[in-house]
């Protein structure tokens, strides 16, 4: 199938083959975009719509909290009100006197006067000298018998929220205060009524652009910025309401889905509740996005075509200036190396028929060279096989200088000169050792034994002048390190701290494993180094440089390059007294933490 579609795609015309592209590359992956564009603006729509309900509802929430606040703290004054217990608890013995008092006290007039807030305030008293003033209204067994009444009566001190009618303004519904008022003097008890102004209700809600409802705790719409919405209940407006996630809900609103942001208010004080609802409609929500779904399916509905009038022209061109090109280019296959193609302007096209004439140009003078190149190849064999030669040639000279220090050795244990014997024997182990610094780590005491030879060797040319030390921790005997790592730390010692030290030189070689690594330390008791010299060996060694690398460098790049700066050599000492060099080897399984 694979190469069946090949085989079509190679057979079409440049024309064919660029609108293909189009449909494929472009006109494909936008309509995929588009739809998916479109889904996640309207999604992020809702969200928006949401997050700005959630926003609104807050809003509004602690606007009513601050509306609410006001008849809160009339209730307080009034419940503390000595004036007020006195007026209601007074037995009265004519009209004349009820007139009287009525007269005298004044509070819910200034209340109503300078709080906006509030619309109007009643008290419900047991008194039946009270006279009926819409004020101060005696509390028959009807009225005792409503439903907010009982309830205010069961908590004392404790507000609740109704939306209750007043008879004072024609019995209509208004949402309002009712709190039991305790006359402790008297051990009676009034029901203080503060009716919420709705006109500040509706200031508030209707500052909202989508539907916004505040709702009592029997799911009535006490106000809203939709009056033909108040009075009713929540589940009444809306079906088939679905909790998405905390304060959100999804529900059908006058047959239109809807987002639906739900909020709790609890006044301070309150034995109930009062809740914000916010409603938008979906089709409100993604009527912006769907627009802009349909501008942009336009847009790319005439780009496409634009596109393929403008791919239908520039193939011509492209299938003219390629047909040029293929004709030049079937004489240069012919065998015509002195053929130059000529194709106008600089794009692909232009630079592959450039490259074309540098191609021909080139080969022409590679059939130049190929007879340089024979002759220069059979030169060429000839030196290799000359450094094949000084390798082999290289290779026997240590062998050579080997058997002549057995002949020697021999020689002398003959001779009966077992010293010097011993010493070329040990020359020779040494010197076989020096050639393995390019082999693969060794074991430690492979390096010991090295540093043994040496101190041997050493204390035949000094004599009682230089005594050495070996303490090898056992456990660090095998753990493999870079060959010469402290044979040259040992020299160093000899030569450079003990060469001019007459008598007791001794020279120490420590190991010790310690944690993850093995501590190795080369002291002596030798003349010690000065410290700006010391500051110079250690600037010295720490240098990046592509040339020779000897003595103390060499350790400590080594030592740096295979385990980290960590493990470099650590040099103290002081004039006079000795030099103490220590570095690190890292057991193998801790290599790589303390690189």
């Amino acid at each position: 199938m694979q190469s069946f579609m090949l085989k079509r795609i190679n057979n079409m015309n440049m024309r064919d083959k660029l609108i293909l592209m189009l449909i494929v590359s472009v006109l494909i992956p936008i309509m995929i975009v588009g739809i998916f564009l479109t889904y996640e603006l309207r999604e992020n729509a809702i969200l928006d719509a949401v997050d700005q309900s959630l926003t609104n509802v807050e809003r509004v929430k602690k606007r009513t909290a601050e509306v609410l606040k006001v008849p809160i703290y009339i209730s307080d004054g009034l419940q503390f009100d000595q004036q007020l217990s006195t007026l209601a608890n007074t037995q009265f013995k004519s009209t004349y006197q009820v007139v009287n008092a009525y007269r005298d006290y004044d509070k819910f007039s200034y209340y109503l006067q300078y709080y906006p807030e509030i619309s109007k305030i009643r008290l419900y008293m047991d008194n039946p000298t009270l006279i009926n003033n819409w004020d101060f209204i005696p509390a028959d067994a009807e009225i005792k018998k409503r439903q907010w009444f009982q309830a205010a009566e069961k908590e004392a001190g404790y507000i609740r929220w109704f939306y209750t009618q007043d008879e004072t303004k024609n019995d209509q519904p208004y949402l309002s205060l009712v709190r039991r008022i305790n006359f402790l003097d008297y051990n009676t008890f009034g029901m203080l009524v503060i009716t919420i102004n709705p006109s500040q209700l509706n200031w508030i809600l209707n500052q909202e652009a989508f539907l916004t409802m505040l709702i009592d705790d029997n799911n009535t719409v006490v106000a809203s910025n939709q009056k033909n919405k108040i009075g009713k209940q929540l589940n009444h407006l809306i079906d088939n309401m679905k909790e998405k996630e905390s304060s959100i809900y999804e529900g059908v609103l006058e047959g239109e889905p809807s987002q639906i942001i739900m909020d709790d208010l609890f006044p301070e004080q309150s034995e109930n509740q009062l809740k914000i609802v916010s409603i938008s409609a979906n089709k409100e929500i993604v009527k912006d996005a769907n627009s802009l779904s349909l501008f942009g399916i336009s847009v790319t509905i005439a780009g496409f075509f634009a596109a393929m009038l403008i791919i239908i022209l520039v193939s011509n061109l492209f299938t003219k200036r390629l047909s040029n090109l293929g004709t030049q280019i079937n004489n240069v296959s012919k065998g015509d190396l002195n053929t130059q193609i000529v194709i106008d302007g600089n794009d692909e096209i232009g630079q592959l028929s450039h490259q074309f004439n540098e191609m021909v140009a080139n080969l022409r003078q590679l059939i130049d060279q190929v007879h340089e190149t024979n002759r220069q190849k059979n030169i060429l064999q000839l030196s290799q096989n000359e450094s094949k030669f000084k390798m082999m040639a290289s290779q026997i000279n240590p062998h050579f200088l080997f058997n002549t220090l057995e002949s020697i050795r021999m020689k002398a244990h003959i001779e009966g000169v077992n010293e010097v014997a011993d010493v070329v024997k040990r020359l020779g182990k040494l010197m076989r050792k020096s050639l393995e610094v390019g082999r693969s780590k060794i074991p430690l005491w492979d390096e010991i034994e090295t540093v043994r030879c040496y101190l041997e060797i050493q204390q035949f040319r000094y004599k009682d002048r230089l005594v050495y030390e070996l303490d090898i921790d056992p456990d660090s005997k095998n753990i493999l390190v870079n060959p010469l790592t402290i044979q040259p730390l040992v020299e160093n010692a000899v030569i450079h701290g003990l060469d001019n030290k007459e008598t007791g030189g001794k020279v120490v070689v420590l190991t010790k494993v310690s944690g993850c690594y093995v501590q190795v330390t080369v002291t002596d008791n030798g003349i010690g180094i000065e410290d700006k010299r010391l500051e110079e060996i250690l600037q010295f060694i720490n240098e990046e440089d592509e040339g020779i690398r000897i003595g103390l460098r060499n350790v400590h790049q080594r030592q740096v390059l295979t385990y980290g700066k960590r493990c470099g050599l650590q040099i103290t000492s002081k004039k006079g007294t000795g030099t103490c060099i220590q570095f690190m080897i890292p057991l193998e399984e801790e290599v790589r933490c303390l690189k």
